[in-house]
């Protein structure tokens, strides 16, 4: 069988204009004080490669237009919907007063596994992620409804915060459209 690559014009991408029309899935993605920029635009890329409603850039994240984002969102940045808060609190705070159930992603006490994550197609959802050293703050844990736990069976106890980005938005995505 043969397998070969496609051209990037075989793939059929939307344009960024039919992307902004296009449905989305009921999921926020709020960075709190991520300070990579290289992180902040791989987010971008993989929120427009599940159709994420929009993105919320909390405390030192930097925002758009950023060079540094550019070279890893690929433009990213101009299709996903996206906007800046001072204080991730007040986003969190803002998300459930519009219905949006939050859920920080970080390990902790009562966190539910993510492979055991009970799903509600009913609910729009916000995952909230942190720090790369210092994970989401305490304060924005607190006032999530719960927090989610990526099941890791290596040495390490972290993973980077745009690879789990990555693994919990397809995990989403997967739930949330089948």
């Amino acid at each position: 069988m043969k397998r070969r690559k496609l051209k990037v014009e075989e793939l059929h991408r939307i344009s960024i204009e039919t992307f902004r029309k296009a449905k989305k899935i009921p999921l926020v993605v709020v960075l709190d004080n991520v300070r990579s920029q290289n992180n902040i635009g791989s987010v971008f890329r993989t929120a427009d490669a599940f159709r994420v409603e929009e993105i919320v850039l909390g405390g030192i994240t930097a925002t758009p237009p950023n060079a540094e984002i550019h070279k890893t969102a690929l433009g990213a940045e101009n299709s996903v919907a996206w906007r800046y808060v001072e204080d991730t609190l007040d986003a969190i705070s803002e998300l459930k007063a519009k219905g949006y159930t939050v859920f920080s992603v970080e390990q902790t006490e009562n966190s539910v596994m993510l492979d055991e994550f009970p799903f509600d197609k009913g609910l729009k959802y916000a995952i909230v992620l942190g720090h790369e050293v210092h994970g989401v703050q305490q304060s924005v844990i607190d006032a999530s409804d719960g927090c989610i736990e990526i099941p890791q069976y290596g040495t390490k106890h972290s993973l980077n915060v745009s690879v789990s980005a990555g693994i919990v938005m397809w995990d989403f995505f997967k739930a949330l459209t089948k």
